[in-house]
């Protein structure tokens, strides 16, 4: 009750009057202690004259405070500005008396009002330091106070710099949340074993699991802005195992108005442990490349699509037509632009299959750039349903590209993806087709043909980090298909910025490639996942290795077997140097595969497509016999 008590009563604010009582309190005593170091520590003084004086420095002293507002702001919150505003508050009162010093000199009004300049000097440096001492002790003893009645939340901050300071700062100011701050962690050992702000610097391998317990710890705080990506995986990873929740501050580009806010600490995400550098684009570029452009984006209410979408958005665009067959989602995005009164936003249900749908588009809007998008994506699906991979995936790629050079559209920028690299499956293969056939039309019209090739991207539908996460909420376990199987990733965002650039970058035949970084591990994924949701691996939640699924690469590759890069004027962004494709037979080849699919034999369709594509060698799936059946050939 009585802590109850104490806690509402040091939570509201002091009043102002009560402020600017202490204040002249203390101007007070600085005056007298300013005549004691005056006369040399003694009271070999005229006490008396002080007596007559006071009145006059307690009226300078009160119209000083009052003309400033010193005594206005919250103690609690003290800072620079308040340390100011005292500043400019005692120089007004040191002008003042030091005004009526002068004329009682001059016109000898009263006798006892002599004050020596000395003193007014002492006296205007003893209040300066007592004033603004005084503010920030009090608040040094509020912050006390309320840290040791509060039941609150006691965490460590990892990151002894400047970030870190900033964030301690910001978790100090934050009254609504109860949150202690019981030290700081780093990696530099000038830092460790040292005191900031009262508070221990400690060594990482010092943080264990019996130091959690011991000091209580609720939560640690990475608060680094400089971090290697790497480097942030192997802290998360060694924090993850405690009993404690794991959060990160973010980078300063996403701060609030510059500032960062305690709400924007947030628990580590997946996202956050890339392996690499997030992509910076040059939107100077980009603003050029869209402004006053139709644009058209195929596959438009996929995950990739839909952001290419919201990024266009953001430029003077002419008109955007979105296509896709998926009428549910097509909606959705385009009630988000309806939401956020974006405008000349055409939404067009149709199918890429069907040609004369998709000319009748085409012609009616004459779109300055194509973004092709649509495509189906997932390995086990198409590898029992060739017929609607090649459908759809280079058909419909055929059919879009063919459109552009019929009404001389611009730009084509297809997405592909790293599973077009020396295939196992067949989607991969018919990725890597549709990408063939892409550089075989580059040069048949005006049309400029892109392809951007990447990685898994994290959180798209159907994707790991989705599964993973509905897998944890039900209670696992987390199904990984080999122990050492890897990926490469790469965020919605980055992916879409991606196709931009490549579409603003590229001359035409140009398959653009992302530097990724590291490929990371599935099953240290799955891990992470675990520890990231507060949980315990294998107590709370299991991994199950399932075995590899059909058509499915234990490492994927970027590029080509002879292939490899040159350099662009971004250091992430590379073009593949593939091998030259033979124009007539690759446009040849396409169109036999197209007819061969209608005949709805799966093996012929697939011999056909690992005609065309020689890499193609089939793994772990029922296709592998048809690589003997083609080399006994």
């Amino acid at each position: 009750m009585l802590k109850k008590g104490l806690k509402k009563l040091i939570s509201r604010n002091a009043p102002r009057w009560l402020v600017l009582i202490i204040d002249i309190y203390i101007v007070t005593n600085t005056f007298f202690l300013a005549y004691f170091i005056r006369f040399n520590f003694t009271l070999n003084f005229d006490k008396s004259a002080l007596f007559v004086q006071l009145p006059y420095v307690i009226t300078a002293a009160l119209v000083s405070f009052l003309v400033v507002g010193s005594y206005k702001g919250i103690i609690r919150h003290t800072g620079i500005k308040d340390a100011i505003h005292i500043f400019l508050a005692n120089m007004l009162m040191l002008a003042l008396l030091g005004g009526l010093v002068i004329l009682n000199r001059n016109f000898n009004i009263s006798s006892k009002f002599t004050i020596p300049l000395s003193i007014l000097v002492i006296h205007f440096l003893l209040n300066t330091i007592a004033l603004i001492t005084s503010r920030y002790l009090f608040k040094e003893i509020y912050s006390y106070l309320i840290s040791d009645i509060k039941s609150n939340k006691r965490i460590l901050i990892y990151g002894a710099g400047d970030a870190g300071l900033l964030t301690y700062s910001v978790l100090r100011e934050d009254k609504e949340n109860d949150i202690q701050v019981v030290g700081f962690i780093d990696d530099n050992d000038k830092k460790t074993g040292k005191q900031i702000n009262g508070l221990k610097v400690y060594e990482l391998k010092n943080i264990t699991s019996k130091f959690v317990f011991e000091k209580k710890i609720d939560e640690i705080i990475i608060s680094i802005q400089k971090v290697k990506p790497l480097r942030l995986i192997e802290i998360v990873d060694r924090l993850s195992v405690l009993s404690v929740k794991v959060k990160i501050v973010p980078p300063v580009k996403n701060w609030i108005e510059n500032k960062l806010k305690p709400q924007q600490i947030k628990s580590v995400h997946i996202e956050d442990l890339l392996g690499r550098d997030p992509i910076a684009l040059d939107n100077s570029i980009l603003k050029k490349e869209f402004n006053n452009k139709v644009v058209l984006i195929t596959g438009a209410a996929g995950s990739i699509g839909s952001e290419i979408a919201r990024q266009v958005a953001s430029f003077n665009y002419q008109k955007l037509i979105l296509i896709d067959q998926s009428e549910s989602e097509l909606y959705n995005l385009q009630q988000y632009f309806i939401h956020k009164k974006i405008h000349s936003i055409t939404a067009i249900v149709a199918d890429i299959r069907n040609k004369k749908r998709i000319e009748g588009i085409v012609q009616k809007y004459q779109p300055t750039i194509i973004f092709h998008a649509a495509a189906y994506k997932h390995v086990p699906l198409m590898e029992d349903n060739p017929y609607e991979a090649v459908r759809v995936n280079v058909m419909g790629t055929k059919i879009m590209a063919d459109l552009a050079i019929k009404y001389a559209v611009e730009k084509f920028v297809m997405v592909s993806t790293d599973k077009a690299v020396n295939p196992t499956n067949v989607m991969g293969a018919t990725k890597r087709i549709a990408e063939m056939y892409i550089n075989a039309v580059n040069k048949k019209g005006k049309t400029k043909f892109i392809t951007t090739r990447f990685g898994n991207v994290l959180g798209s539908n159907g994707s790991v980090i989705p599964i993973f996460q509905s897998q944890i909420k039900n209670g696992g376990p987390l199904t990984v298909t080999h122990k050492e199987i890897t990926r490469y990733f790469m965020t919605i965002p980055e992916a879409c910025q991606l196709v931009l650039e490549a579409g603003a970058m590229g001359n035409g035949g140009e398959i653009f490639v992302f530097d990724m970084g590291e490929s990371i591990k599935i099953y240290d994924l799955a891990l992470n996942m675990i520890r990231l949701s507060g949980l315990k691996y294998p107590e709370d939640i299991d991994i199950q290795i399932s075995g590899l699924r059909p058509g499915e690469k234990i490492k994927e590759e970027l590029l080509g077997n002879g292939e490899n890069t040159t350099a662009t004027y971004h250091d992430k962004i590379m073009i593949a140097r593939v091998k030259k494709v033979d124009s007539i037979m690759v446009t040849q080849q396409v169109n036999e595969l197209c007819n061969f699919n209608n005949e709805l034999n799966f093996e012929l369709t697939v011999i056909k497509m690992k005609e065309i594509v020689p890499e193609f060698i089939s793994n772990n799936s029922k296709y592998e016999m048809l690589d003997n059946v083609i080399n006994e050939e």
